[in-house]
């Protein structure tokens, strides 16, 4: 079962790649400058640093549950940072994916 550590290091690292992410969309498509790679380089590199932490025996088991992190953190994000709140239908794809995430992090594996 997950400790504490390893939900707080799902939503650090899902912090760090969104806003890693953010910083190149904010460059290419907001017409930023490109500047603003730098510190999301940064923040793309920490994400992947954070996610090896993740109290898994497989990479793969640790990655797709992240993915369930990912998507309400990127739906959180939508609101706080781009302003848009997100609709019935973001919340409840973003439940059902937590669901799932929970399944594949959860499950009982066979010793």
């Amino acid at each position: 079962m997950p400790n504490i550590a390893t939900y707080s290091v799902y939503v650090g690292a899902a912090v760090a790649e969104i806003s890693g992410s953010f910083a190149f969309w904010a460059w290419l498509r907001l017409g930023k400058s490109v500047f603003w790679t730098m510190p999301g380089t940064a923040m793309l590199i920490l994400f992947a640093i954070l996610l090896t932490r993740i109290d898994a025996a497989y990479a793969g088991r640790a990655f797709a549950a992240y993915g369930g992190v990912y998507v309400v953190a990127s739906l959180g994000w939508l609101w706080a940072v781009e302003g848009s709140r997100p609709d019935r239908w973001d919340g409840l794809g973003g439940a059902i994916i937590l669901v799932g995430a929970a399944v594949v992090l959860l499950g009982p594996r066979a010793a």
